[in-house]
């Protein structure tokens, strides 16, 4: 039988190789330092050392903290949060707004949401809320499907999303879900009354 030589390896990262455990190292480090509450900066030689490999390697990666921080957040906020359907617009941002309240409200969430926003600004916030606004789109698409005109994405974020995110990164207080269901209480009754408010 003649011999065949075994097919090259695809180029490139491979799932699983030493590309994905450096990234998975990397990321480890930044959540244990962030969780650790230290009051020496992030810094990449800091999160290379404790993730056990060179800086150089990390900031060939990712270039910056910022750049960084926006890749862990991606990877942290990608694909947890469920998309609820109660039956009802209410009950669906009900629980959409009750469930961000709760993972905003951890504190090693909050401490990597206020790190990735100081240093990485828009890019950060995107990386933060993004797939949260998809989600809130997500809902109000489903409330059209059902033959209802839900409230506009727009308001829905200045509403809802926006003033989450406000209390958890800029005060003391935490969103709580009953505080959060409020925030949607007034959101229709605001939408209702725009409803039922003649036309001029």
């Amino acid at each position: 039988m003649p011999l065949t030589t075994p097919p090259s390896p695809p180029t490139g990262s491979r799932p699983g190789g030493r590309s994905a455990r450096v990234r998975a190292a990397v990321h480890r480090a930044v959540r244990e330092l962030l969780a650790d509450e230290s009051t020496d900066p992030l810094t990449i030689p800091v999160v290379a050392a404790r993730a056990g490999v060179h800086a150089t390697t990390v900031y060939r990666r990712w270039g910056s903290v910022g750049d960084l921080l926006a890749d862990v957040a991606t990877s942290r906020f990608s694909g947890d949060l469920v998309v609820p359907d109660t039956g009802s617009l209410r009950g669906d941002l009900e629980r959409y707004a009750s469930d961000l309240a709760k993972d905003l409200g951890d504190p090693d969430t909050l401490a990597l949401v206020r790190a990735t926003v100081g240093a990485a600004g828009g890019q950060g916030a995107r990386a933060c809320s993004g797939e949260r606004g998809q989600a809130l789109e997500a809902v109000l698409d489903r409330e059209r499907a059902r033959g209802n005109q839900p409230p506009s994405l727009e308001s829905a974020t200045d509403a809802v999303l926006a003033p989450l995110y406000y209390r958890a990164v800029f005060t003391g207080q935490p969103p709580t879900p009953e505080w959060a269901r409020s925030l949607v209480s007034r959101l229709l009754a605001d939408r209702q009354s725009s409803v039922d408010r003649p036309a001029l």
